[in-house]
């Protein structure tokens, strides 16, 4: 059998005091006498009472619980994106519930609706692109939505977003630089923002350059799908291989690193140098130290609980976009 909760009656009848009193010592404790104070404090401590705050926090319309969404779990750098929201958010005595929505839109539009009903303070979105007509309904309802991944913002708001044109150019332009004149680009979910911004600055960077460039279609953006991309590359005869391959992100670049790996078979950066996109951790730890092209995405996630916090203090005030310039951090998989 289920024990029942403790409620603020029984913990009034305990201490022979009213329900209103209990709720002094809870909210405004300065106002009770010491001696009522000590009994309700006693009761409290005897019958094992923990107050209901979120519905207190929903009586109030002050809920004390953000909501996140990302891609996907799965992938280091939203992992510390939402790390980043956590460390804002602890110094502002918030609680993050965070979810992931494995880079499909029902699913996402499953969390934004299921967030809205809980009345949580604000949602910090990474979004798949698909759900701009509901993003823009929660907040006609009153909840602050900041897109923390986004290339623009139709419904309104403050986003945080990353130039990915501008990142899949940089990883381009690093490799015709090293003289590579057949490219590779490895990409899934092209339908993806992210993803699509990438390949269409990689496309410009290899008109301007003037170089060959092949777009392969991986099953996902991980490691076991870029290790497959990388054995189709391992097929090929030598001459019909690329010389440079830029992978989307940098689970599908350590799947291609691995699998170039095996058996020695094709040497990084000799035969092929290898570029990968958001310099996760494990970038600098791979067999051949991995080039990549790096976001903030501690900072992005900061800066997202600001701009939400920003959107609370001040309804109605004009939205502010903070956008962040990916940066090229060279390693051995380019640079021998």
């Amino acid at each position: 059998m289920v024990a029942r909760l403790v409620s603020m009656k029984d913990v009034a009848r305990h201490a022979a005091v009213s329900v209103g009193t209990v709720s002094n010592v809870l909210n405004r404790p300065d106002i009770v006498s010491a001696d009522r104070r000590e009994r309700v404090e006693a009761a409290i401590r005897e019958l094992g009472y923990v107050r209901n705050d979120a519905a207190r926090q929903l009586k109030l319309g002050q809920s004390r619980t953000v909501g996140a969404i990302v891609l996907d779990s799965g992938n280091p750098f939203y992992a510390q994106l939402v790390s980043g929201i956590e460390s804002a958010a602890e110094g502002s005595a918030l609680a993050v519930i965070a979810g992931s929505s494995g880079n499909r839109e029902r699913r996402e539009r499953l969390y934004l609706s299921l967030l809205e009903e809980q009345r949580v303070r604000g949602i910090l979105l990474a979004s798949t692109g698909g759900t701009e007509d509901l993003v823009a309904d929660i907040r006609r309802r009153g909840t602050p939505v900041v897109l923390a991944e986004s290339g623009k913002d139709s419904a309104g708001g403050s986003p945080v977003s990353v130039d990915d044109v501008a990142g899949g150019a940089i990883a381009v332009r690093h490799l015709a630089g090293l003289g590579r004149k057949r490219l590779c680009v490895i990409a899934a979910h092209q339908d993806l923002r992210q993803v699509s911004d990438r390949l269409h600055g990689a496309r410009q960077a290899a008109d301007e350059a003037g170089i060959e460039l092949e777009v392969l279609e991986a099953e996902d953006l991980t490691v076991l799908a870029g290790r497959t991309a990388g054995e189709q590359i391992v097929a090929r005869d030598r001459v019909a291989r690329p010389d440079a391959v830029f992978c989307v992100n940098d689970l599908l670049a350590v799947g291609v690193l691995q699998a170039f790996a095996f058996r020695h078979q094709i040497a990084v950066p000799e035969e092929i140098a290898l570029v990968g996109y958001d310099d996760i951790a494990f970038a600098r730890s791979t067999v051949v130290p991995l080039t990549s092209v790096a976001q903030p995405a501690d900072l992005m996630g900061r800066t997202a609980l600001a701009l939400l916090e920003e959107e609370i203090a001040t309804p109605g005030a004009e939205p502010r976009h903070v956008s962040f310039t990916p940066e090229l951090v060279e390693r051995e998989s380019t640079t021998g």
